[in-house]
């Protein structure tokens, strides 16, 4: 009689109600949301470290071509690193890099000569020059 019983009071409790089936997916909710949120910080960080990182090798590829091709001279635009600049001669220009990388926007890096320095800017996640987040070396 007791086998009996038992067996009707798990038949009884074999399937979910509801209110389980609400609660568990009200959590996997909340969980999920808190690790968007999370991961959505780290994914921005990451193209900001990516832009400082381009910022780098643009900075020291404009060097190499101060030292070992511009004869001192820094070259009028990025584009100098990539394709011979009509001033250089044939057989003194290489290419320093085989294409201009964009910043993780999207977005050209902006490039300016200021006599014997330059600046290599990107203007970050919001996209305008001038704000608190841009990105420069």
């Amino acid at each position: 009689m007791k086998k009996m019983k038992n067996r009707r009071q798990r038949a009884n409790r074999a399937a979910f109600t509801l209110m389980e089936v609400m609660l568990v997916l009200v959590i996997i909710v909340v969980i999920a949301g808190l690790g968007i949120r999370t991961l959505g910080g780290t994914f921005e960080r990451a193209k900001i470290n990516t832009a400082k990182a381009s910022i780098s090798t643009l900075s020291n590829s404009v060097k190499e071509y101060q030292i070992e091709i511009g004869n001192g001279n820094l070259p009028q635009s990025l584009e100098a690193l990539v394709s011979q600049p009509s001033d250089v001669e044939a057989g003194a220009w290489f290419a320093k890099l085989e294409k201009l990388p964009m910043d993780p926007w999207l977005k050209p890096f902006e490039y300016k000569v200021n006599g014997s320095t330059f600046e290599i800017k990107s203007n970050g996640p919001d996209g305008v020059a001038g704000t608190a987040d841009d990105i420069t070396n």
